[in-house]
């Protein structure tokens, strides 16, 4: 397999990984737009793919400042989500914390309904 190929793949798994993390959590729905992975609870969103190596996850600006701080090999805060409640998760990063992130998320949409 060439190298280019094993990192997709890897990335590949990781997703499914997460896919089954978020379809786990109560009321969490999985759909597709324009072939990348979103995670919903009750259509607010939770987690989606950017592309095949990073999510963008729902969190508290707080909580965001905090796991950027902490993780900054795993979460990122490009310039276009600054004002957002958003983080950048690299899925080649911290499994832990990028779950932990995708809970947080969970929670926050669980509270806002």
């Amino acid at each position: 397999m060439e190298p280019g190929n094993l990192a997709c793949d890897t990335a590949v798994v990781v997703v499914e990984e997460v896919d089954r993390l978020a379809t786990e959590l109560e009321g969490v729905r999985r759909s597709q737009s324009q072939g990348r992975l979103q995670w919903r609870y009750q259509g607010r969103l939770v987690a989606r793919q950017l592309d095949e190596e990073h999510l963008v996850i729902r969190a508290d600006f707080d909580y965001r400042d905090e796991i950027v701080r902490r993780f900054p090999a795993t979460f990122s805060v490009p310039a276009r989500f600054t004002k957002h409640m958003m983080v950048v998760a690299d899925l080649a990063g911290d499994d832990g914390a990028i779950e932990d992130a995708l809970v947080a998320a969970w929670r926050l949409q669980r509270r806002a309904g």
